[in-house]
């Protein structure tokens, strides 16, 4: 199996960051604008992709294996792109000074492969998108995040 790991530390309580990993409207601010259902713990949430002309480019659906607070939030992807299909994202969150660190991990692709690295570089720009909401009130969500290849 194949992870993606990526480390973030954000200027603010933890509180703060869980709120806006934990949540619908949270999720949309960061990730993609267009994210629907409910933050509940066995619930399906899901996330559409569009481009900035409103075309749609993806679309997945996970279900929420763990929330908790200020620790953990834990997603199990059922519906998306066949790569994304049985992976996991696991957010740990904990405070060290005056971050809040964020480890995250997409984790059990089956293989590395183009679409890893580019999945991998696209959630470096989301956790990015995160960080900047955070700290200041706005994020870049899709599908106003930054474009990295041909691919979005």
């Amino acid at each position: 199996m194949v992870n993606i790991i990526h480390r973030i530390g954000i200027m603010s309580p933890v509180s703060e960051v869980y709120k806006v990993l934990s949540s619908a409207e949270g999720i949309s601010k960061w990730w993609t604008q267009n994210t629907s259902g409910t933050s509940e713990v066995g619930t399906i949430m899901g996330v559409q992709f569009h481009s900035p002309e409103g075309d749609e480019v993806g679309n997945m659906e996970m279900i929420i294996k763990a929330l908790e607070p200020g620790k953990k939030i834990h997603w199990y992807f059922t519906a998306g792109p066949d790569e994304w299909i049985d992976t996991e994202v696991v957010f740990n969150l904990y405070e060290e000074g005056d971050y809040t660190i964020v480890l995250f991990e997409h984790k059990n692709w089956k293989k590395a492969v183009e679409f890893t690295a580019h999945c991998s570089m696209k959630w470096a720009v989301f956790l990015l998108s995160l960080k900047e909401l955070v700290e200041t009130g706005t994020g870049k969500p899709s599908p106003w995040d930054i474009k990295i290849d041909n691919w979005n």
